[in-house]
């Protein structure tokens, strides 16, 4: 256990000197001064998961829960972001820091480390999760450096690739899709390696099929991303996935990135929530609280604290006067972790469960032996079943809930539950909601921001729109996405 305490507290020095690097310091996205030139995978392949994390938990997490009424901004950035106020000058860090100088530069650095020796395991999770943490960045910003990305000496000004060559590959540019990019990875998860990991692995301790599992399930959410625009093409790859028949089915084989329980290797959601200076900038939000309260869902009480014996909570937008700190309703350790140790959910059982309900009935997708309402059911055992909830309570609820009405309503109800299972995923919820339109929350009160509706990309940071042309002309906040269609 002590091996294990000291191996967090190390693994985390790379990811936390990326994430605490000064906002006013230049950093070429390509090139990262914070990691040395010779580390082996065994070192990097902790520091790039916690990374990747930190990619999805941290900052971007927390605009996106306060975008889609997971919380109320009580002050600073969440503030903002309650009343859809972001532009250039936001995501600076997460950018610079967490993605491009972070968890993708440390991932392509491990990949170039374990490939000379053969290390075939370390480069399969490294491309896995390098198309993962792309499709994160691409999902948030739009079209983003990719293809000319992490090769600074080549490429001190990378092209800015559209999103829908980054999804689907362009052969005339030199683009390999996400696709393909995880397919590669599977491929090298296929093979004899030469070196393994262990404990290191911070997901699943060395495990490699559960890695297997993790990619094609990674595989069906990209699918799912793109199938508004692209319905053939995520058809094709959904069967591809179902074929396999080696996804995620299990709670046990969530990807899930864990953390430590000593202060400076907790997790990043439990670090805004409960000892961070800005612990206080956020707190649920009654639209949230209403939603579950409406359902009668069993795990409202086990997700929200209730500090004075009842919810205290705002709508998004409120601009009055607040209960103090200590009185407000917070996410529970179900959420955050107890002591800080996570995890943070990248995806899930849960959510490999309701991508595949959606899928039969958007898409007329066939999965043997399951229809949409056996998938649907899945998708709120697997998550009430992480939450505590007793089976029996699982029962009743599902009774109560089971998939009725038009299509489209169903869809509404598979949604609801997967925004309710992604809990303390705000950005995967943000996606859901701009490719569907559910949950369907009214606009928040007192919203600004470019035209008053929440934002459907972030704005290019600053930094590099100034220092690479190809970021210009600078798109806004109320521009959709490429896979962001009526």
């Amino acid at each position: 256990m002590k091996k294990i305490r000291l191996l967090y507290k190390s693994i985390f020095i790379l990811p936390l000197l990326v994430i605490m690097g000064s906002c006013n310091e230049f950093l070429d996205v390509n090139q990262s001064p914070n990691l040395p030139e010779q580390v082996p995978p065994s070192v990097l392949l902790p520091s790039a998961l916690i990374a990747s994390a930190f990619a999805n938990g941290n900052e971007l997490n927390r605009f996106g829960s306060t975008v889609m009424d997971y919380t109320y901004g009580a002050g600073n950035n969440p503030g903002a972001y309650d009343i859809y106020n972001i532009d250039g000058a936001a995501f600076n860090n997460q950018w610079r820091f967490e993605i491009y100088g972070g968890a993708l530069n440390t991932f392509q650095k491990l990949i170039e480390a374990a490939e000379p020796v053969g290390g075939t395991s370390y480069t399969g999770i490294a491309k896995i999760m390098k198309a993962y943490v792309f499709s994160l960045t691409t999902d948030v910003w739009g079209d983003i450096p990719y293809s000319q990305a992490l090769q600074g000496a080549t490429y001190p000004q990378p092209r800015i690739d559209k999103q829908e060559d980054i999804y689907k590959g362009n052969a005339g540019l030199e683009i390999q899709s996400l696709f393909d990019l995880v397919r590669e990875g599977l491929a090298d998860l296929n093979t004899t390696s030469t070196i393994n990991p262990g404990v290191e692995d911070v997901v699943y301790g060395g495990t490699i099929a559960s890695w297997r599992r993790a990619g094609y399930t990674l595989l069906l959410k990209l699918a799912m991303q793109i199938s508004n625009v692209e319905p053939a093409l995520a058809v094709t790859i959904i069967n591809e996935v179902i074929s396999a028949n080696n996804y995620i089915v299990e709670n046990s084989q969530n990807l899930s990135v864990k953390f430590g329980s000593s202060v400076g290797s907790q997790s990043p959601i439990y670090t805004w929530t409960y000892i961070s200076t800005f612990q206080n900038d956020m707190m649920v939000s009654s639209n949230y609280v209403s939603l579950l309260e409406g359902l009668n869902d069993p795990r409202l009480d086990l997700f929200v604290t209730k500090p004075t014996g009842s919810f205290v909570t705002y709508p998004n937008g409120f601009a009055g006067t607040l209960a103090p700190a200590a009185n407000r309703s917070k996410w529970s350790t179900v959420i955050t972790g107890a002591s800080g140790v996570g995890p943070v959910r990248l995806i899930t059982n849960a959510q490999r469960a309701f991508w595949l309900a959606e899928a039969v009935l958007s898409l007329g997708v066939t999965v043997p032996g399951k229809t949409a309402q056996d998938l649907y059911e899945e998708g709120i055992t697997a998550s009430m079943t992480e939450a505590g909830v007793p089976e029996g309570d699982i029962d009743t609820y599902i009774a109560d809930h089971a998939l009725t009405g038009t299509t489209e309503e169903q869809i509404e109800q598979i949604i609801t539950q997967k925004y309710i299972a992604q809990t303390g995923n705000g950005l995967e919820a943000w996606h859901d909601y701009r490719r569907t339109g559910y949950p369907d929350f009214p606009e928040h009160l007192n919203a600004v921001g470019i035209d008053g509706t929440r934002p459907k990309r972030a704005q290019y940071i600053d930094q590099e729109v100034q220092r690479n042309p190809n970021f210009s002309p600078v798109v806004l906040p109320n521009v959709r996405v490429w896979w962001d269609v009526d």
